[in-house]
């Protein structure tokens, strides 16, 4: 408890201009941040060639690197920090598929329910493209789908994230998975 005290203090420091945070902010959202990345990287094919350091080190630099950023708590630096890595992701995928080497394709799964065809198998893109048309239609939906899929957070952590009750983000997760399933299934995304 005390280590998410501080983390969230050093994440109010890094608003109000203080640099050295940052050192003191990695150890200690080191661990938290390679565990989502090892979440983000089972769902990648066997030969993805980005390791869960790598991940982490790419996702923190950006992170860190946002000036904009008003960072909240631990919670939302970590669902922050699994979104970016969602991009670094996606954006290798596409850097693959332009250089012609493949896209590589992951079992997509939500509360242990497959999102998708009866193999289960799709790759990270077509993913994407139906996460960011349920973005269009219901942007918290879209937020919960990829703090839960992609960060691994709970219903409660989700809930408190985004301010919602546990009933509205449980409601919210099985409705953006059966919306996620009928258009990956037809094709659409």
């Amino acid at each position: 408890m005390e280590a998410q005290h501080q983390v969230t203090r050093l994440l109010v420091e890094l608003n109000e201009g203080r640099r050295e945070a940052l050192d003191e902010l990695l150890p200690l959202v080191y661990d938290e941040m390679r565990r989502i990345a090892a979440r983000h990287l089972y769902r990648e094919s066997a030969g993805h060639t980005l390791q869960p350091t790598a991940l982490v080190h790419e996702a923190f630099l950006k992170l860190v690197g946002q000036d904009d950023s008003e960072w909240k708590n631990r919670l939302h630096f970590l669902s922050v920090a699994s979104t970016v890595m969602r991009r670094v992701l996606i954006d290798h995928a596409r850097a693959k598929r332009r250089e012609k080497r493949g896209g590589g394709a992951h079992v997509a799964s939500l509360d242990g329910v497959e999102v998708g065809g009866s193999d289960g198998v799709f790759e990270v893109l077509a993913i994407d493209r139906a996460i960011e048309k349920l973005q269009q239609l219901d942007p918290v939906q879209a937020r919960i789908v990829e703090l839960r899929f992609f960060g691994g957070v709970s219903v409660e952590e989700a809930a408190e994230i985004l301010n919602l009750s546990t009933a509205t983000v449980k409601r919210y997760t099985n409705s953006a998975r059966a919306w996620l399933q009928r258009e990956i299934n037809r094709g659409g995304a």
